[in-house]
């Protein structure tokens, strides 16, 4: 039984423990793992005036954008999913919730299937992001119920791009940043919205250094976590230049005596722009700082 202390609310003990109990765990004895191909298209919305020519512009330079049009856009709802396969087998985290991109913050359920929670009662995880901070409910493993555990993203490995389950969205943004080998690949069509479809390789390292203050901090973390900078994409667009789906490969290393590389696809869903986003943080007195014991 392995006992991991929560003594700071999101010291690096939490972070080594969520980051064993959330994706990472479902990667576990996928030795030579390869990505699925994550997630399903999802919601539309309206189009605004004043629409941008995004196909004539520079893929580089639209992509670069991109998390700076979603600021201006300011909420959205969002749909996740995280997936990895192996030996015939493939496992997906999914998560629905939404999220302002002005101040870093959402909500959003994230359930857990069923072998890789363990139970088949198992609740969905309610999550609050935010800069630099991750806040998980109902994340089991002794927490109280009525009690949150916070973790530091900057401290992760991953930076918290796969350990929640959820890629941040923002984050998700700004890795578009600076990236390499960008073709645009055409249009097509997203649950009734034109799209622009471009394809390229993101950098951690470059990405991280390009980002907005907010985000730096934990994408420099994966930038040294993940064993590979390069990240294959496929990102789509609207008209406006807002990202409606992007579509990542991250590969990281396991450890252990059956250490491999694992890829895992994740796949971000942006719809319903300008919808409202209320997200409260916990206090000190809800955050749960004792034993969370693992079998």
């Amino acid at each position: 039984m392995v006992v991991q202390q929560y003594r700071d609310g999101g010291g690096a003990r939490a972070a080594r423990a969520l980051a064993v109990a959330g994706v990472i765990a479902v990667t576990a004895g996928c030795v030579g793992a390869g990505g699925g191909s994550g997630g399903g298209d999802g919601g539309g919305g309206r189009h605004g005036s004043g629409q941008r020519a995004v196909a004539a512009e520079r893929p580089l330079d639209t992509l670069d954008r991109a998390a700076d049009v979603l600021v201006e856009a300011g909420g959205a709802e969002a749909r996740t999913s995280m997936e990895t396969a192996a030996g015939g087998t493939r496992v997906t985290i999914r998560g629905q919730g939404t999220y302002d991109f002005r101040t870093q913050t959402g909500r959003l359920k994230v359930v857990l299937p069923t072998d890789a929670a363990g139970a088949d009662d198992h609740r969905p995880i309610t999550e609050l992001l935010a800069p630099g901070a991750l806040y998980m409910k109902n994340r089991g493993a002794g927490v109280p119920d009525d009690k949150w555990v916070r973790i530091d993203t900057t401290t992760l490995k991953d930076g918290n791009l796969l350990t929640g389950g959820v890629t941040d969205p923002m984050a998700a943004a700004e890795l578009l940043r600076d990236a390499g080998d960008v073709t645009y690949v055409g249009k097509s069509d997203l649950a009734g919205v034109t799209v622009h479809h471009y394809r390229g390789v993101a950098d951690l390292d470059r990405a991280a250094r390009a980002a907005s203050p907010q985000s730096r901090g934990a994408l420099s973390a994966a930038a040294k976590g993940f064993s590979r900078d390069a990240v294959p994409f496929d990102a789509y667009l609207d008209d406006e230049g807002r990202l409606r789906k992007v579509r990542h490969r991250f590969t990281f290393a396991t450890e252990g005596r059956e250490a491999a590389e694992v890829t895992v696809v994740s796949t971000l869903l942006l719809y319903g722009f300008g919808a409202p986003v209320t997200v409260t943080l916990p206090d000190e007195d809800d955050i749960y700082t004792g034993e969370i014991r693992q079998g």
